[in-house]
């Protein structure tokens, strides 16, 4: 397949789930970061942890992992996975009043990770938006990307 065409759609251009069942099974990983920022006391009131509604940081941490797991059950095309990891890092900046959220996530498998690395990043961030909106409505999510992508034919791409 030329790596012009898009997978997910059949030679009459039919929405189609790309069989994967032929693939060798490989080692796959991909890593997705973004980024929310907020006014300065907002950062601070989440990281004081006096939040009325929680640990903000750590609630958030579990909806991304929950959502790398039901990622098929959001993106209509995507296949469900075994992950074998899910490994998501919280930074707080307070000169950038932001928190950078990193996300890794591995399976072995027949088919890539990148989708559901991207579900848990965006995921992380609306929860802390979630969390937040009470006391700062302004909040921007930005920046959500793939860095890493590895394994399967097509080997390991890198954000440059």
């Amino acid at each position: 397949m030329n790596e012009q065409q898009l997978t997910h759609f059949n030679a009459q251009g039919q929405a189609h789930m790309v069989d994967v069942g032929e693939k060798n099974l490989t080692h796959r990983i991909a890593i997705a970061e973004g980024r929310i920022t907020m006014q300065p006391r907002t950062l601070e009131k989440i990281l004081q942890g006096d939040h009325k509604k929680g640990d903000v940081l750590g609630i958030a941490r579990i909806a991304g992992i929950m959502a790398a797991k039901k990622t098929a059950d959001l993106i209509p095309l995507c296949h469900p996975l075994a992950l074998t990891k899910v490994d998501i890092a919280l930074t707080p900046h307070l000169e950038t009043a932001s928190v950078h959220c990193q996300v890794s996530v591995e399976t072995r498998g027949q088919t890539g990770v990148e989708m559901e690395a991207l579900t848990a990043v965006n995921i992380t961030l609306l929860t802390i938006y979630d969390m937040c909106k009470a006391i700062d409505k302004g909040m921007c999510m930005e920046s959500i990307r793939l860095l890493l992508k590895s394994g399967g034919k097509s080997g390991e791409w890198t954000r440059t």
